[in-house]
């Protein structure tokens, strides 16, 4: 499922009864978002000096989440650049000898350009980034995982209610084809035996007189092949198994949790239930029903590999 969370951590005095002034600890930012995957894929972009935390951090994400492609960063850039404080000006000593190094270097390049402020200034320039505590960034990635969790959360709600209306169009498509089986197995049935009697009728004609044929046994034939094809196209238990698929589906719905897997299973046998009732169908109102059936089934199945 797609979410996205983001915790900033302004910075905070670190507590040390030992110092009279206690350094501040620097600002960050934990940011997270997933996106759709039937699979957990995990990708951590931490700042070089955060690397050591990577075991932690993807402990955590792996603990709280099952399924999507799940994107952590952790950003010690400031957010707001009025913030950043002024670079502090060079020492005099540390200005005497990159004099001395630039004029050593135009005594050999004398077409070299001279120093600009601005690359004296860079080329003199201290971190003035404060050092992050590993506890501060655990606690942030903790409340953005949370806050990643609950924005999935109210997406899963939607999905389950999306879900939920068609497996109310199904049910309606299984109300529908019910009627029409018996009245499709009796109309199959008398075109059977008509066309069976039509048959006989052609061969006692052509081969005259000689080619007698017992009535009675033509027709118990021919209701014995009529019983055949009747259970042939007869699809009252591939309904049946629909709806009790359905009913599963909105129990699994309403009890939550890890479902994805489950309704993975319960998708795939309601498609190849719809698949039989197509293949069954001899007649244009039952087929397009078969179509609507695989219609559903087929968004409902994109929806549940978005779904944990």
């Amino acid at each position: 499922m797609t979410g996205y969370a983001s915790v900033t951590f302004a910075g905070a005095q670190s507590h040390n009864s030992a110092a009279t002034a206690a350094p501040a600890t620097g600002s960050f930012s934990v940011d997270v978002r997933s996106v759709n995957s039937r699979f957990l894929d995990a990708v951590l972009r931490l700042p070089d000096e955060l690397r050591h935390l990577e075991p932690a951090l993807r402990e955590r994400l792996t603990r709280q989440l099952k399924r999507g492609k799940v994107e952590l960063r952790v950003d010690t850039r400031s957010a707001d650049p009025s913030s950043s404080p002024l670079p502090q000006a060079p020492a005099s000593e540390v200005l005497g000898r990159l004099s001395h190094l630039e004029s050593a270097v135009r005594g050999w390049l004398p077409q070299a350009q001279p120093l600009s402020v601005m690359d004296v200034l860079q080329l003199t320039r201290q971190p003035n980034r404060t050092p992050l505590r590993d506890d501060d960034v655990l606690a942030c990635a903790d409340q953005a995982l949370a806050a990643l969790r609950e924005a999935r959360a109210r997406e899963g709600e939607r999905l389950a209610d999306s879900l939920r209306e068609r497996t109310a169009g199904l049910r309606a498509l299984v109300t529908q084809a019910r009627p029409l089986v018996p009245q499709i197995v009796q109309r199959q049935q008398a075109r059977f035996i008509e066309r069976w009697h039509q048959a006989l009728a052609q061969a006692s004609q052509t081969e005259g007189s000689a080619a007698t044929v017992d009535a009675s046994q033509a027709s118990d034939r021919a209701l014995a092949e009529a019983a055949a094809l009747a259970l042939r196209i007869d699809v009252a238990e591939e309904l049946d198994r629909l709806s009790v698929h359905l009913d599963e589906i909105d129990r699994q719905l309403a009890q939550g949790g890890d479902l994805g897997k489950r309704l993975d299973f319960l998708i795939q046998e309601l498609h190849r239930e719809a698949n039989t009732l197509g293949s069954k169908s001899s007649a244009l109102d039952s087929t397009a029903i078969a179509i609507d059936m695989k219609v559903l089934i087929e968004q409902m199945r994109e929806q549940v590999q978005n779904i944990e």
